[in-house]
């Protein structure tokens, strides 16, 4: 018997990042405050062995995917390890932007992949506060510092600004996944690029994945039969701990559902 099947945990490790939720700058969603620990650890556990992402993820706010994006790039091209992305349920909007840091991308069949596009709106109460009897007081210094207000009517101009805000967003969004996919991509680019999504058999033929595969297969066909994950994900809350932030974190879903924002998802 040899030494190494004497000592199990000797077998090739590879990293694997946990990249679970709701992309957005808050405590205990994903975002780049979240994640860097976790793709620093993995690339510096990595030696030469490919990194794997494990996406899980509707999107979210664009900031974020951007900035966690491009640390799993940076750390790559430091390190000159290769990444793959498996793609579980979910990988749209800015999940799929996660994705393409990644050299090659994988899913299941029926996994939702693309929304290449994105979303923003919210609510408007103009009339509400008149029939409540009560008297709007807005002070500005600046022609539009209140615009999207929304007990305020609204104005054909904010509409043009607000579009063509997104219309930029998009355009950056584009531009990323033709950047990391390039001469993978197929078919129409209008209808790839005009935010709808798809599961992982029309995202292969598109172009948008590379192959089905889940992670511990990835795990064995890149290390090895022995190979196993080391992933890296952050630590879980209990319950009790968490109750008092689940509280907070219902209040702020509540307000965001009554403001306006844009969104990758």
């Amino acid at each position: 018997m040899t030494e190494t099947s004497l000592l199990p945990w000797r077998r090739p490790r590879l990293s694997v990042i946990v990249l679970h939720g709701v992309i957005a700058a808050r405590v205990g969603m994903l975002s780049a405050d979240s994640a860097r620990p976790l793709i620093e650890k993995a690339f510096a556990a990595a030696g030469r062995r490919p990194v794997i992402l494990d996406i899980e993820s509707p999107g979210g706010s664009p900031v974020q995917s951007d900035l966690i994006a491009g640390m799993i790039r940076t750390q790559a091209d430091r390190t000159g390890v290769r990444v793959h992305a498996v793609i579980r349920e979910v990988g749209a909007s800015g999940g799929y932007w996660l994705a393409c840091a990644a050299d090659e991308i994988h899913a299941n069949r029926m996994s939702i992949v693309g929304s290449i596009g994105v979303v923003g709106g919210g609510f408007g109460f103009p009339e509400l506060l008149g029939r409540l009897g009560v008297q709007r007081r807005l002070y500005t210094a600046g022609r539009n510092k209140a615009r999207l207000d929304p007990f305020s009517p609204e104005k054909p101009e904010d509409v043009v600004f607000v579009k063509d805000l997104m219309e930029k967003l998009h355009g950056r969004f584009t531009d990323w996944v033709r950047t990391r996919r390039g001469q993978r991509l197929r078919g129409d680019q209008d209808t790839l690029f005009d935010g709808s999504f798809m599961l992982g058999e029309q995202a292969l033929e598109r172009g948008l994945i590379d192959g089905f595969e889940t992670v511990d297969d990835l795990v064995r066909q890149l290390g090895g039969d022995r190979a196993r994950a080391r992933r890296f994900a952050p630590k879980r809350q209990r319950l009790l701990a968490r109750l008092p932030r689940l509280g907070v974190d219902v209040l702020l879903d509540a307000l965001e559902d009554r403001t306006w924002r844009i969104n990758l998802r």
